[in-house]
């Protein structure tokens, strides 16, 4: 006789709010110290990157983003922070090729080198974002003062507190931290439901985020007109961009670890990063000011006037900002991947619309940035929200699950943008 199958699967036993009560605090408190620490390392590459691209052309008499102050400052950026990879105690961390969102422990010596070497970056105008060395600064801060003050606390705890406060921070809301969470939690096995794993880090990234909103008030939505009821031509504009976007992101995926090598047989960081510095400098020029920088200002200035360019100006843009993450990433700047990414997504979406006028631009936008991010993140959960989040309808989030179909199809089980200490890459 075949034996019965259960109606109720067995489960593992929840975690009793007794052991969950005492998380709370310490969360806050990561979350909000996350939070700050971001704003103040944001904040102060903001006051330099106005000395640099608008104070001292100025009072030189050249143009903030003539090709010539572009090579000057991208090239000296590159040596700013090839000074610090090689000179301050540390080497400013790892190399960024071979790290990604979920940051190592780094001993608390390697910090503040790190944290120099991003304020540069963000200042000097590298195509790379925030997000990479500020969460490994937290995660390394958070661990080394949290076994000091509460050294009962499990130490795997304070790595995932300070990482999802960060990434709340960064979004300015707890929803990115839960997904990127619960997509790590998938591959690992958990203890308990859900909802126990996820109960601390999601108190530290609501902390982190709502420390964000109350002091900086970001806006990720780029005022896009509004979709309103999507049709059939919206679903296919969706496929085919995302698509599009995610065989745009693989090409760059493809290079990243040939650039990453060309630059490596340099073999120091005062030649590596300068080396990286002058070819940023180069693509700058060819790309305009736009393509420089983190690019998530730039993603607003472009949507703010979405038929003020050609789709050859786009086109050009896309392609641009692209080779430049791929530069930046392969030299040795310490920065992440995804707001460029996101300005490259966001780009393609808007040559589509110039193209095909049938294209709605919030559709344009939101598929590239899908597309791309899955390349270049493979995090599913994390593509859907941030290229929702951008838009800021309703509707389109039926379009970005289709249209994430495909582009998981173009994108799973082949090699990422980020490398192994050997140089190969991390399928």
């Amino acid at each position: 006789m075949a034996q019965e199958i259960p109606r109720h699967a067995p489960t593992a036993p929840a975690t009793p709010a007794r052991a969950l009560l005492p998380l709370i605090l310490p969360a806050v408190v990561v979350g909000v110290v996350s939070s700050l620490l971001l704003l103040l390392v944001s904040g102060v590459a903001e006051e330099l990157q106005d000395v640099l691209w608008a104070d001292l052309p100025d009072a030189l008499g050249v143009g903030r983003y003539s090709v010539f102050w572009m090579l000057v400052v991208l090239t000296a950026t590159g040596v700013l922070v090839g000074l610090v990879v090689w000179k301050v105690p540390g080497h400013a961390g790892p190399d960024p090729a071979t790290t990604g969102l979920d940051a190592p422990v780094l001993p608390a010596g390697v910090l503040p080198g790190l944290t120099l070497a991003a304020v540069l970056m963000l200042a000097g105008g590298p195509s790379l974002g925030p997000e990479n060395p500020i969460i490994a600064v937290n995660v390394g801060l958070a661990f080394w003062l949290g076994h000091r003050l509460i050294p009962r606390m499990p130490g795997r705890v304070w790595p995932m507190l300070a990482e999802a406060g960060t990434i709340g921070a960064l979004f300015g809301t707890p929803v990115a931290a839960a997904l990127v969470i619960s997509e790590a939690l998938a591959g690992r096995e958990a203890k308990g439901a859900l909802w126990d794993n996820v109960f601390a880090p999601l108190v530290a990234a609501a902390a982190g985020a709502l420390t964000t909103d109350l002091v900086a008030h970001p806006a990720f939505d780029l005022d896009l007109p509004p979709l309103g009821r999507p049709g059939w031509g919206d679903l296919l504009a969706a496929l085919v961009i995302a698509s599009v976007a995610a065989l745009l992101g693989m090409c760059a995926v493809r290079v990243f670890p040939y650039v990453h090598g060309a630059f490596g047989r340099l073999r120091h960081p005062m030649l590596m990063l300068p080396a990286g510095g002058l070819v940023l400098g180069l693509l700058g020029a060819l790309g305009g000011h736009l393509t420089l920088f983190k690019g998530l200002d730039e993603v607003a200035e472009l949507a703010a006037d979405p038929d003020g360019w050609t789709a050859g100006e786009f086109a050009t843009m896309t392609v641009v900002k692209l080779a430049a993450l791929v530069v930046a990433a392969s030299c040795g700047f310490r920065g992440g991947r995804i707001f460029p990414a996101v300005f490259v997504g966001a780009a393609l979406g808007l040559t589509a619309q110039a193209l095909v006028s049938g294209v709605h631009p919030a559709v344009g936008v939101a598929a590239g940035v899908l597309g791309v991010l899955l390349a270049i993140t493979r995090q599913g959960w994390v593509s859907l929200f941030t290229a929702a989040v951008l838009v800021s309808s309703p509707t389109i989030i039926a379009l970005l699950c289709f249209a994430s179909l495909p582009a998981w199809l173009l994108v799973t089980g082949r090699p990422q943008m980020q490398l192994r200490a050997d140089g190969t890459s991390v399928r």
